[in-house]
Parts: structure tokens; C-alpha cells; sequence
């Protein structure tokens, strides 16, 4: 998915599609724990819709429970969303973040390789 440290640097704006790719990515990702939280809490507890979506979006963003939860079934539900949702999290954020590493680590990389070049060629002229 990313260049290789020898290839040269991703020109601006394939690196701005990149970035909107990762976005995608996390999005869908976000979108399709809500729908998984959603229907939990609808089907398991007998929540309304929108109070599934409510109750949901608030685990997803780590905010916590806002309906009290009455059932066993939903309760255990309730605990694994909540760590799902956790672990959910650190990976939407790292897709986010590792084009924008890589990007700056490559270009640390192109810098290192470039002062190596002029090194050895300031040696080469020396001989």
C-alpha cells in the first residue's frame, strides 16, 4: 500500500487521496460498529431504534451506558461492545495516522539518503 523506502516521495495530492482513503476506512469501520452496537441493543434489551442508536453511539465514544440494561444477554453484550469499542478506536485512529507517519519517516529516510549521497561523493572528489 505504501512506497518503499528507496522509491521517491508520494507527489501531494496522491498523498491527500490516500489520506481519504484512510478516512473511508475508518469511517466504514465506525459506521459498521454502530450498526453491530445498534441492533444489540435493540434486539437484546428491546430498545427502541433510536434509543439502541443513542446508547450505542455513546459506548462507541467512550462516553458510557445512558439506559439502564435490564437483561443478562444484554448486559454481557454491553461489556464485550464496550472493549470492542476500545480496541475499535485505537485502530480507526492508527489508520488515520499511519499515512502521515509513513509520509514523514520517508521523507526522514530521502533526507538521510540524499546526505549520504553528497558524502560520498564529496569523498569520491577528495580520491
Amino acid at each position: 500500500m505504501f512506497e518503499h523506502k528507496t522509491e521517491r516521495l508520494l507527489p501531494f495530492p496522491l498523498f491527500v487521496r490516500r489520506i481519504a482513503y484512510s478516512l473511508l476506512m475508518a469511517m466504514g469501520l465506525i459506521v459498521g460498529s454502530l450498526a453491530i452496537g445498534i441492533c444489540g441493543y435493540h434486539y437484546l434489551e428491546g430498545l427502541s431504534w433510536i434509543d439502541s442508536l443513542l446508547n450505542a453511539a455513546m459506548i462507541l465514544t467512550g462516553m458510557g451506558q445512558v439506559s439502564p440494561i435490564q437483561t443478562t444477554s444484554a448486559k454481557l453484550f454491553a461489556t464485550f461492545y464496550a472493549l470492542f469499542s476500545g480496541v475499535l478506536f485505537l485502530v480507526a485512529v492508527s489508520f488515520l495516522l499511519a499515512p502521515i507517519f509513513h509520509r514523514l519517516l520517508h521523507k526522514f529516510h530521502l533526507d538521510d539518503v540524499d546526505e549520504n549521497a553528497d558524502i560520498l561523493t564529496q569523498e569520491r572528489d577528495e580520491k
